[in-house]
């Protein structure tokens, strides 16, 4: 069959599908795309007459498009994904964060890049990075760290075995990233006869890998000897669709269960086991368990540093890890005893080799307790009544007690993610979308626009700052043009107020985090506030705008946003000073050790005493 490389590559993933359990989808959804000179001859003229095989979607910004595609994955649970292509040079740099969002996080997502020309015949070429050190180095390189799998197709006869590659990484549960395969604008456009298997239907099968006996033995023995067990739970107990599995080992055992960012939703908020979010950013409740717990099982989880409080929060002395994971890299961490699986087949085993076992019922109440405390908390701070401007914990009660169990409330940076964590009630398994893994600026709106699309059935509630909307608010003229509807509640502070709080807890005076005139008397930016018009930004973008300016006009914006079939953006502004309640955690930022400020000296005093308490795990594992 004679194609040039472009269509070969569009024809080839048409045909992929992935299957888990039974159920057969296409793997890759679409493609999103922005075109230049480096792909529009190629991937363009290939996606055009492919039309409806393989949809192309206009993104407006090409880190955008990726952070859609990512959060369209996360919402399929990995089995699907979407393509992006741009051309060479800034269209693929801008990409390099989306693809780093998507590895931190394992999140499947292919990158099509246009690339130099492989001919070489009229270098240097436009947008051509010129290194001194080779002449087959480009600016789409700088894709290669940010990628679990990097190609370039230099020529025709390449691209087979690059595509195979690429299949097998993305839809690898323990290996899946970003995978990048950049493509020479005139490769892409070259045409060559093709073997016709290379496009027939592939189905990739996603395993079940079941535990090691022994190994399974060894992390029951452990579970079992405990006397104050701890689960966590983080993002691949919903990747392989394990909430169920979950919850039948939470009621076998009574183990108490607590749950990563990624993992939150894992069990339902008021489920009896559940004592909601843990580390840095979590409850008091999960907090106080796990400064107790003997033994501490983590599931899905890679013991991020907001986890375990930066290494401070497990205080047992003679505590030991047990970590289910179907990557080997993330079952050794904490000098666990490792349980390398699937995680609903692991934890239904575990469930069998633990059969007759439970935690101790007094244990199982004072931790009940300690949740049903926390929950009291999290009900006042949702109807503080602050005055004149209400707490951002109010603006989440609001739309939390607005939407319903099985939408989805999306977010990613700012002080708004680790609020959600401690005081969203969950109460479906896909309810909860946090990015946290890199924590991306910008995410927001693109990321809840590829959740919709994966979910067109949920409401979608994007809660994003000032600061986060004015980086990559451009994907709001996607949904109008998609007919994609977001409820974007937009939160208008004045600036990075969650880094300006953590700037003052390291004696820095919220040092660059103010949006503020320059004040020509002190030089600095503390000046007066700028008049920026957020609604009107938004209003100017295709979208309805609701204005309100008190937590009563803002459940009557989403009462009508829920009613409207459009996107509608809910501006409030909130009073940045007042917290939400304290998770008594720690997390490890270090402050300047030699200072002539006397805040920055009280700031080091207080770190010098927070690593006192941190306790990185070497030991051997537990029942070695």
């Amino acid at each position: 069959m004679r194609l040039t490389v472009g269509q070969a590559v569009v024809r080839f993933l048409i045909a992929q599908h992935s299957e888990r359990d039974g159920i057969r989808q296409r793997f890759v959804a679409g493609c999103w795309g922005i075109f230049g000179h480096g792909n529009i001859a190629g991937l363009g003229q290939a996606l055009l007459e492919a039309g409806d095989e393989l949809r192309y979607y206009q993104a407006r910004n090409e880190q955008a498009m990726v952070h859609a595609a990512a959060g369209y994955a996360r919402m399929k649970n990995r089995l699907q994904t979407f393509a992006c292509t741009s051309s060479i040079g800034p269209g693929a740099t801008n990409m390099v964060t989306g693809a780093a969002l998507a590895t931190v996080n394992r999140l499947p997502v292919l990158l099509l890049p246009g690339d130099v020309f492989a001919t070489r015949v009229a270098s240097p070429v436009l947008q051509e990075l010129e290194d001194p050190r080779s002449l087959d180095i480009s600016a789409n390189d700088c894709l290669r760290p940010v990628s679990r799998y990097f190609d370039r197709i230099w020529r025709p006869e390449q691209l087979p075995a690059a595509l195979l590659q690429a299949m097998r990484v993305l839809t690898d549960p323990a290996e899946t990233g970003a995978v990048t395969l950049a493509l020479p604008q005139d490769t892409a456009a070259e045409a060559f006869d093709w073997p016709t298997e290379l496009f027939e239907t592939r189905v990739w099968h996603i395993p079940r890998p079941r535990p090691d006996a022994k190994a399974l033995a060894r992390a029951a023995a452990v579970i079992g000897s405990s006397r104050r067990p701890l689960l966590v739970a983080g993002g691949g107990v919903h990747y392989s669709d394990a909430t169920r599995a979950l919850w039948r080992f939470a009621e076998q055992t009574g183990v108490p269960v607590a749950e990563t960012q990624a993992g939150k939703g894992a069990l339902p908020f008021d489920h009896p086991s559940a004592l909601g979010a843990i580390g840095a950013t979590g409850s008091a409740a999960a907090n106080a368990v796990a400064r107790e717990a003997d033994v501490v099982m983590g599931v899905g989880t890679r013991w991020s540093d907001f986890t375990t409080a930066s290494s401070s929060l497990f205080a047992c002395p003679s505590v030991r890890f047990v970590s289910l994971n179907i990557d080997r890299r993330d079952a050794l961490k904490q000098s666990a005893v490792p349980l390398v699986a699937d995680a609903r087949v692991g934890l239904d085993e575990l469930v069998a080799a633990l059969s007759g076992w439970q935690a101790d019922q007094e244990y199982r109440t004072s931790a009940r307790q300690q949740a049903a405390r926390w929950d009291a908390v999290v009900a006042d701070a949702y109807h503080l009544g602050h005055r004149p401007l209400p707490a951002q914990s109010e603006v989440i009660g609001a739309v939390n007690e607005a939407s319903r169990p099985q939408d989805v409330v999306v977010c990613a940076a700012g002080s708004m993610p680790g609020d959600l964590h401690k005081l969203w009630r969950t109460r479906d398994p896909k309810g909860y979308h946090v990015e946290y893994g890199y924590s991306c600026m910008g995410y927001e709106i693109a990321g809840g626009l590829g959740v919709k699309m994966a979910a067109p059935e949920r409401d979608v509630y994007v809660l994003v700052g000032d600061g986060s909307y004015l980086m990559l608010s451009s994907e709001l003229v996607t949904c109008v043009q998609e007919g994609v509807k977001l409820i974007v509640v937009l939160v208008q502070n004045h600036g990075f107020q969650s880094i300006g709080s953590l700037s003052r807890s390291v004696g820095a005076a919220g040092f660059g985090t103010r949006y503020r005139y320059r004040n020509p008397e002190s030089g600095q930016l503390d000046g007066d506030i700028l008049p920026v018009d957020l609604a009107a930004n938004a209003a100017s973008l295709g979208v309805h705008v609701v204005r309100a300016t008190s937590v009563a006009e803002l459940r009557d914006g989403l009462a009508a946003a829920q009613a409207s079939a459009r996107t509608t953006v809910i501006h409030i502004e909130t009073d940045p000073a007042v917290p939400a309640p304290d998770s008594g955690a720690w997390w490890d930022v270090p402050v300047a050790e030699v200072s002539g400020l006397a805040a920055t000296q009280a700031a080091r005093a207080e770190y010098e005493r927070g690593k006192l308490g941190q306790r990185p795990v070497f030991r051997p594992p537990g029942g070695e």
